[in-house]
């Protein structure tokens, strides 16, 4: 309860007015059987008269019109509290998963995360939204309801006293099936989701691969069980409208059989009798209130279960423990000290073993072997996206887990394998960098990325409208556009990830001369599957199985490094070329 109350207490008013409206609804759904039983027992016993009624019934238009305000300002109150409870626990799963590490993000997959942040939330605000409008009505309904039966006519409540306990009977008994399988449901909602986006954000590799078809039947299949999963739930709810029903129409009976009779020995007036079956409907109806708020509930749960997921992840990358927040990168100098890695820490196997590393501030570095030996995961430590399990990186000999994040990350122009755009103008995307770049500071980024060859051909420049993901562009474009992004950064370390693999040689050698003229006091680092995009380099490291198994120059490395060697050959065609 501590963990929501933070989100209910800024609008701890609306959680309370909406409520109280609500009852002053049911006051008056109490107080018009009764009135209106006055006016049918005045009208039975022949003295019903203009005079004697007008009273009574401009009475009950007062508290029509005094419900109609207490319905309303319960709806009103109610959309209020639950809509910014909504919004502001989205606010805060939100800025909590901005903090996830690359592990976090792992652990819980995006489609997951997605789904957290919308459906889930939509699910709870739904159900306080609910909560609010009938967890003090349908009570309260129920208990004014019943007292006031009891005190119209006693002996007709031996009728209640026999269906109520058997209807809270079939009442627990369908709660008791409906919650596990509204619970199941609401997994088999986050796997239909995920499906979608998946295939949705990759709907270009599906139709180049002509896979619709594959992705039409594992989107069917998904949705059928869904929808399996929601007919099993819905089916308790479809069981338990007619049974409560079933229940309201023989109580009704009952108390018309047993109440005629009591009538007839003019014990009861015909009024009362009309008042009391209000009552019991607005009884049993009260139940089947209580229960639909309880299956609703178990979705509900269900969600705040995985909302709660999120905001009580812990953080395994802050500031916390940061002995220099302050310190900024300023010469670009990196070591690695005896660092391993395992993204699964159960792992046998480690991605990284036992590196050791040190690489000069304003060098040219390259990294380079084959797919999987561990080069992206070793350029990942650097900017602390993930942490290493054993030994430790050094930035200009201070610890990375000793620097703020920020300041960290400030100082680390990265371009990541996978090139990715925001919806916005090329301006919007560079300024990424360095959201108070100026429009010079823009075009000479592009200009040493050689993106502003393509840009000066767009009728709208750097105002040309980028769509979501960069679809609108090629593979070279985005990656001379992500190039330029890092570049605004003016980092004292920049790491290009296979980041000129869709350009043509001619424009990476262009890319890599624009680097060494530009960026001379600043650490390069270039991972490459191509030879020609690090033979240039200071030096160039050679990776294997995640283990650096040779460090030295193009003609170093081709004198006495094995890897190296069959890389150059299976490129170039023969040794040493």
């Amino acid at each position: 309860m501590k963990r929501w109350f933070k989100y209910v207490k800024p609008y701890l008013p609306y959680f309370i007015i909406g409520p109280l409206c609500m009852i002053i609804e049911v006051i008056g759904e109490v107080l018009m059987p009764k009135l209106l039983s006055n006016i049918i027992n005045n009208a039975n016993a022949g003295a019903l008269t203009v005079g004697s009624s007008i009273g009574t019934m401009f009475l009950m238009i007062l508290i029509a019109v005094i419900m109609m305000a207490g319905g309303v300002g319960g709806a009103y109150f109610g959309a209020k509290a639950s809509v910014n409870f909504a919004t502001d626990l989205r606010a805060d799963a939100y800025a909590k998963i901005q903090k996830f590490s690359f592990s976090s993000i792992d652990k819980f997959s995006t489609g997951s995360l997605v789904t957290r942040l919308t459906n889930d939330i939509a699910q709870l605000q739904n159900f306080i939204n609910m909560l609010l409008r009938m967890a003090l009505r349908a009570p309260g309904m129920l208990i004014a309801a019943l007292i006031m039966a009891i005190l119209l006519q006693p002996s007709l409540s031996v009728v209640l006293a026999v269906t109520i306990p058997l209807m809270l009977i079939v009442i627990g008994f369908i709660i008791k099936n409906g919650f596990s399988r509204f619970g199941a449901m609401q997994e088999k909602i986050d796997r239909l989701n995920t499906n979608v986006q998946e295939n949705l954000t990759n709907v270009r590799v599906v139709k180049s691969f002509v896979r619709e078809d594959h992705e039409i039947d594992k989107f069917a299949k998904t949705n059928r069980t869904l929808k399996e999963a929601s007919m099993d739930a819905f089916k308790v709810m479809i069981f338990m409208q007619p049974a409560i029903t079933v229940f309201i129409n023989i109580t009704t009976l009952a108390v018309v059989w047993f109440g005629g009779k009591t009538v007839l020995r003019n014990g009861m007036e015909v009024g009362d009798l009309s008042a009391y079956l209000t009552y019991v409907t607005q009884i049993l109806s009260s139940l089947m209130m209580i229960t639909m708020m309880l299956m609703f509930s178990s979705r509900a749960l269900a969600s705040a279960r995985r909302i709660r997921e999120i905001l009580e992840e812990k953080i395994d990358m802050d500031d916390t423990n940061a002995a220099h927040p302050d310190k900024e990168v300023t010469e670009g100098a990196i070591e690695f000290r005896n660092v391993t890695f395992r993204y699964y820490k159960t792992s046998e196997k480690p991605v990284l073993d036992r590196i050791n590393l040190t690489i000069k501030p304003g060098s040219t570095v390259g990294i380079i072997g084959s797919t999987g030996c561990g080069k992206t995961t070793l350029v990942s430590m650097i900017p602390r996206l993930y942490d290493t399990d054993k030994g430790e990186v050094l930035v200009d000999g201070v610890n990375v887990k000793d620097y703020s994040l920020k300041r960290l990350r400030d100082g680390i122009g990265m371009v990541l394998q996978q090139n990715t755009l925001f919806s916005g103008t090329i301006a919007e995307n560079l300024r990424w960098g360095n959201p108070n770049a100026t429009e010079e500071d823009i075009e000479k980024a592009a200009i040493q990325s050689q993106a502003d060859k393509f840009i000066g051909l767009m009728k709208e420049k750097y105002d040309t409208v980028v769509e979501h993901g960069g679809t609108n562009l090629s593979g070279g474009q985005k990656q001379r556009l992500c190039i330029a992004r890092a570049l605004i950064k003016k980092p004292k370390i920049i790491i290009l990830d296979d980041s000129t693999s869709a350009v043509d040689t001619a424009t990476e050698a262009l890319i890599r001369r624009s680097f060494k003229n530009e960026l001379k006091g600043s650490t390069k680092i270039i991972i490459a599957q191509r030879i020609s995009s690090v033979i240039d380099a200071d030096e160039i490291i050679v990776m294997d199985d995640g283990k650096v198994t040779g460090i030295g120059t193009h003609e170093e490395l081709l004198a006495s490094n094995k890897e190296y060697q069959e890389i150059v050959y299976s490129q170039n065609g023969q040794k040493g070329a």
